[in-house]
């Protein structure tokens, strides 16, 4: 693991799609997020981001800009940020004026993770991307929203970003493929690798670092690996409350996305052996255990990554359980440290 990219240690933070529930609603799914944040932030995370999701009836975070700001106000010592703001979404005009914005409110406290899926389904990106702004080229809409946050003089009768002007949130690209990873490594961004969407990224990391060209406050390569925890005070309990997940995604693979159902009504469910072994593959990364097993992953994950810092998404039913999976994972010691 090198010094550049752990500096010292390797980092937690948080990611959190403010899920909602069976059962539940947004409403509450943001006061959750609020109070993961302000506990979260006590326990040492070094940041935490939430995601732009649009019509998935089980994600409350739609409006990272929006969410951020509440989140930045609500928490002292950690970052806040999007993981990310989906650029095709958007005129990098607006994310601009949004996170200048936040950055001057909170400054260097800001994050803006950028990526270019999808977000949802189809349809909701079609509704979403009306003026065409999806068609441009991913690398053409960063350069333009970069050079907002520039604080020389500009030239009379140019297009301004006035709140961003010498306000320049830290950027990162996101991403789970190979050009993310160029992407990353020519514009000299730091890199979010999604371990808990493709747990096969070490290329990624790879085709990153040994592309990496330096930029302004970036010297060398930077990266953060997202990984998917479920930790409980046993094995027996963390397998337990990691039911509702697996039962969300065999339903998901049948073309029936629900909403995460409470564990006790997943366990409920028996799988065939045929629908065990696709539930097995389609979660092989996630990391569900005590905290010796869960600690114990994230040793071998970070041996294996070299990333200089994890970032944990937890998708547990109950809030209690939830909270206290992160209290756990902060607890972690060996190589996570």
């Amino acid at each position: 693991m090198t010094q550049s990219e752990t500096d010292g240690g390797v980092r937690r933070s948080v990611l959190d799609t403010a899920p909602i529930v069976e059962g539940s609603n947004a409403r509450q799914a943001f006061r959750n997020t609020v109070d993961l944040a302000r506990l979260t932030d006590t326990l040492g995370y070094h940041r935490y981001w939430v995601p732009e999701h649009h019509s998935m009836r089980g994600v409350a975070s739609a409006a990272p800009a929006v969410l951020v700001g509440r989140l930045a106000e609500a928490t002292r010592g950690m970052r806040v940020g999007s993981g990310g703001v989906l650029l095709p979404n958007h005129s990098p005009l607006i994310i601009a004026e949004q996170f200048g914005t936040l950055e001057a409110l909170y400054p260097g406290r800001i994050d803006l993770g950028l990526g270019r899926a999808l977000g949802g389904p189809s349809r909701a990106a079609s509704a979403i991307r009306r003026t065409g702004e999806g068609q441009r080229g991913f690398a053409e809409q960063l350069r333009e929203l970069l050079s907002y946050f520039d604080e020389c003089e500009p030239k009379p009768g140019t297009v301004t970003a006035v709140p961003a002007i010498g306000n320049r949130p830290q950027p990162w690209i996101l991403g789970t493929s190979v050009a993310s990873a160029e992407l990353a490594a020519t514009a000299g961004l730091p890199y979010a690798v999604a371990h808990h969407l493709n747990p096969e990224c070490g290329e990624l990391l790879q085709v990153y670092r040994e592309r990496f060209q330096p930029s302004e406050g970036v010297p060398t390569p930077r990266s953060l690996v997202s990984v998917s925890v479920i930790a409980a005070d046993s094995d027996a309990r963390a397998e337990w409350l990691a039911g509702p997940t697996r039962l969300k995604i065999l339903s998901r693979l049948k073309g029936n996305r629900i909403r995460l159902p409470a564990p006790e009504d997943a366990a409920k469910v028996h799988y065939s052996s045929e629908e065990r072994a696709t539930v097995d593959h389609h979660t092989r990364g996630l990391m569900a255990g005590s905290l010796q097993t869960v600690g114990q992953k994230l040793n071998v994950l970070i041996k294996h990554f070299h990333p200089g810092e994890i970032m944990v998404t937890t998708p547990i039913y109950h809030h209690g359980d939830r909270r206290r999976s992160y209290e756990l994972v902060a607890e972690v010691g060996g190589d996570a440290q």
